[in-house]
């Protein structure tokens, strides 16, 4: 439970000595602590990987393609019907196997 200030934790690394020293380098250039640094620098990396997974990109031609597709949807065909009709069958016998306890 958080109070009234936020909470930290701490975050400790060994790096070979010409790796700290880029940092030292690297942090006095950018105006701040080796600390600052790290943290700032992890932060983006982070958020660039979590956005990577996690945010489709299309094209303006491929969005207007998707979204043509999602207001004009075709005629379902043989194989969606099909796949339509197992996920049906498979919803209703799982249905049958949830665990149902009463006293």
């Amino acid at each position: 439970m958080a109070t009234g200030s936020a909470r930290q934790a701490r975050i400790g690394a060994r790096v070979p000595a010409e790796v700290y020293e880029t940092l030292c380098r690297a942090a006095e250039l950018s105006g701040a602590t080796v600390n600052q640094f790290l943290v700032q620098s992890a932060l983006e990396k982070a958020q660039a990987v979590i956005e990577r997974e996690e945010v489709i990109r299309l094209s303006p031609r491929d969005w207007s393609w998707l979204l043509e597709l999602m207001e004009n949807p075709p005629e379902p065909n043989a194989r969606l019907k099909a796949a339509a009709r197992r996920y049906k069958k498979a919803m209703q016998d799982d249905a049958g196997t949830s665990f149902d306890w009463t006293p």
